[in-house]
């Protein structure tokens, strides 16, 4: 069965609905240059006594300062993006957090580089942007990855089936394909894209 992450929460009511749509993660953007920002104690906060995994997003944080972000924010998992990520990868994962590695795809996939224990997740490569763009690759790009890895990248409910049944990845993650305005979760949206996901 496909793990399935519903990133850029910022409400009460979205991290209830992905909850109750069955999601196996959520993740809070801590990277204040995004329109789903959170800081760490709210990213606490929202996911206070939810119990699936709970992932912190962030861009060009040092390990130490990622580090203590998480603890503030009380998540199981990290994805680092941009300056430092490698080495707050690894720091993440010597912490016993689950680490989601971000690819940028242009092209064919390479996994060179992805440290030892993260998962990779492969989202659309932008020169304005750290993953969140909305915007789908050509799958054939990674159609010869093996091992496990999450897509991502311009999914939808109408396409996250065709996505899995193609590429079979391990997990899928989708942001502004579930949403009603940049920021704001569409409930239906999200109970469908889990669904459609689960149903591949």
């Amino acid at each position: 069965m496909t793990w399935v992450k519903l990133c850029g929460l910022s409400r009460d009511e979205d991290v209830a609905g992905a909850a109750a749509a069955g999601a196996d993660a959520i993740g809070f953007v801590i990277h204040p240059g995004s329109p789903r920002f959170v800081t760490p104690e709210q990213a606490g906060a929202l996911g206070a006594g939810v119990g699936i995994e709970r992932f912190l997003v962030s861009v060009d944080l040092a390990p130490e300062a990622l580090l203590q972000a998480a603890a503030t924010a009380r998540v199981t998992g990290l994805q680092p993006h941009g300056q430092h990520r490698a080495e707050a990868a690894r720091a993440g994962l010597s912490a016993g957090y689950r680490v989601l590695y971000p690819v940028a795809v242009d092209g064919p996939v390479s996994l060179k580089g992805v440290p030892d224990g993260a998962v990779p997740i492969l989202d659309t490569a932008s020169s304005r942007r750290h993953g969140g763009t909305g915007a789908a690759f050509d799958w054939i790009w990674a159609k010869d990855v093996t091992g496990d890895y999450v897509l991502a990248g311009g999914l939808t409910p109408e396409t996250v089936s065709g996505a899995i049944r193609y590429l079979r990845p391990w997990g899928v993650d989708v942001s502004s394909g579930i949403e009603s305005a940049p920021g704001v979760k569409d409930r239906d949206l999200m109970t469908s894209f889990v669904e459609a996901a689960r149903w591949s």
